[in-house]
This record gives structure tokens, C-alpha cells and sequence, in this order.
């Protein structure tokens, strides 16, 4: 006989630890870097904008990625009974309906918070919660597909947070060459997303999860995702030199570089290097992020 969940009113309210621990902390990193590249390419003091900086940093870290992390962990519950049962949901030590509790008002204080930051930012907190939960909820669950799902996660872990910290910090829409790079990088974070699904390619097949290295096959998959990682930061390098960034465009043609050499590697036998990648040709990558933030913020005259 299938069980069922107790409801709220007979389970205890959850210990700190454990909403921390459903929270991932760890996953808050991403946006956050993407987030400070934003802070440096708006060029405004830290100083001037301490308060919204600070407002910043709590979207993109506990609020908006802490609630994509809870609502992606209620509605995967029963799977991760069955996987990880160890997590905080499935173990019962967040129990009855407080997983999807703990989502929802994480999505309100999010708008809140983003609502008394301003406008821009607000905007893009809507779009960033609506991601959170097209993700992972039905009907849209966009987790199950190779396209939707990476392209979900680049454009909110990259593109979003980026653009929360440039319009944090200048207070306003933040200009066209910083919102045309944020784009090209959060376009190129699609690879990254994608190499992130090598992980699990036959439990997605099981699961009828359509990443794309479960349908097209792992080293397809590489290469596109190669491919689309380093198409965006060849354009960016072209836009760099042509703002008249030659030493920011310089060390990103550098970086990349180096990224190609890692790549050569990688896909040589993708599901083995992909972790080794993602700690040296992925870091590479956002430190090309922050070299192109520093240039277009005007940092030291690059």
C-alpha cells in the first residue's frame, strides 16, 4: 500500500540545520560570483549602493537559489525515497507538506526583498522564481528536458544574477555592452549546464529524463557542449578589443584558449574527465566572466 505524507499540523516545525541543509548553501556560489561579475561591470562604487548590494547578495544566494534547491527537492521527493534517501525531505526530518512550505515562502520573500531593491531587479526575480518552479514542478518540469532544463539553469545561474548585480548597482537598467555580454556568457553557461549531465546519463534513460548525453549519446553531447562554451567567448573577445578592451580582451582570449586545450582531453573519454574539467576548464570560464566584468566596468582603465 503507498504511503502518504503526514500533513503539516502533525509534524514538528523543522530544525534550522536541516532547512540550511535543504537550502544547499554549497549551490549558492554560482549566482553569487555571476552576481559580483555584475557588481563589477555596472563600475559603481560598493560603497555608494552598500545597502543594495548587500539585498543583492541575499536574493541570489538563500532566497531565489535556496528556493529553486527546496522546490526542486519537494517535488523530486519520491525519487530521492528512492535514490537519496538521506536528504531531508524523504528522511522525514522535513516532514508532512513543509518542503513545499518552505518553497513558497522562500518564492514570497524573494519578490519582497526584490521589490523594495527596485524595478529592474524585481523584474528579474519574477523571471527567476517562475524558472525555479517551471523547472522543477509540473506540467512544465523542464528538468526532463536536454534543451529547456540547461538553458533554464544557464540563463538564471549566469544571465539573471549578473544582470540582478549590474542593475543593483547602478540602479537602473544596466547598458547595452554589459547586457550583451551577460548574455554570451549565459548562452555559453549552456554547455556547462549540459556537461553537468554526464553524471547521471543512465539513470536518466531509466527515468526517461531527455538530457541531451542521453539522446544523443555522450560524446556528441561533449562536443556540442565544447561547441557552445566556447563560441559565445570568441564573440565576446571580438566585442572587447573592438570597445577598446585590448588587455581584458587579451587575457579572455587567453582564457580560452586554455579552456581548448582542456577541452582536447575532455573528449577524449567525456564521462571520465568531465569532473576533472569542470574544476579547472569551467573555473577558467568565470574567471573570463570577471576579467570581461572588470573591462566593462572600467576597472584600472582595461
Amino acid at each position: 500500500m503507498a504511503q502518504t505524507l503526514p500533513t503539516a499540523s502533525a509534524t514538528p516545525i523543522p530544525a534550522p540545520r536541516d532547512v540550511l541543509e535543504l537550502l544547499k548553501p554549497i549551490t549558492w556560489f554560482p549566482p553569487i560570483w555571476a552576481f559580483m561579475c555584475g557588481v563589477v561591470s555596472s563600475g559603481a562604487p560598493i560603497s555608494e549602493r552598500w545597502p543594495f548590494f548587500c539585498a543583492g547578495i541575499l536574493l541570489t544566494g538563500p532566497l531565489v537559489c535556496g528556493t529553486s534547491q527546496a522546490v526542486n527537492d519537494w517535488f523530486d521527493r519520491h525519487v530521492d525515497a528512492i535514490n537519496e534517501p538521506k536528504r531531508p525531505i524523504p528522511s522525514g526530518r522535513i516532514a508532512g507538506n513543509w518542503g513545499l512550505r518552505i518553497a513558497i515562502i522562500g518564492s514570497l520573500l524573494s519578490l519582497i526583498v526584490a521589490w523594495a531593491t527596485g524595478p529592474w531587479v524585481f523584474a528579474a526575480t519574477c523571471l527567476g522564481v517562475q524558472c525555479a518552479w517551471a523547472y522543477s514542478a509540473p506540467p512544465a518540469r523542464l528538468k526532463v528536458s536536454g534543451i529547456w532544463g540547461p538553458a533554464v539553469v544557464a540563463l538564471t545561474y549566469e544571465g539573471l544574477t549578473w544582470f540582478t548585480g549590474a542593475a543593483v548597482m547602478a540602479g537602473s537598467l544596466p547598458s547595452v555592452p554589459v547586457l550583451i555580454v551577460l548574455t554570451l556568457y549565459s548562452a555559453g553557461a549552456f554547455g556547462i549546464m549540459t556537461l553537468n549531465d554526464f553524471k547521471a546519463v543512465e539513470g536518466d534513460r531509466a527515468m526517461g529524463i531527455r538530457s541531451l548525453p542521453a539522446v544523443m549519446g555522450v560524446d556528441p553531447a561533449a562536443r556540442l557542449a565544447c561547441i557552445i562554451m566556447a563560441a559565445p567567448q570568441v564573440i565576446v573577445v571580438a566585442l572587447l578589443a573592438q570597445w577598446g578592451h585590448a588587455v581584458v580582451a587579451a587575457i579572455v582570449a587567453a582564457l580560452l584558449v586554455g579552456q581548448l586545450g582542456l577541452m582536447i582531453r575532455l573528449l577524449r573519454d567525456p564521462l571520465k574527465h568531465t569532473p576533472w574539467y569542470n574544476a579547472t576548464g569551467t573555473t577558467l570560464y568565470v574567471f573570463g566572466m570577471l576579467a570581461s566584468a572588470f573591462g566593462l566596468g572600467g576597472a584600472w582603465g582595461l
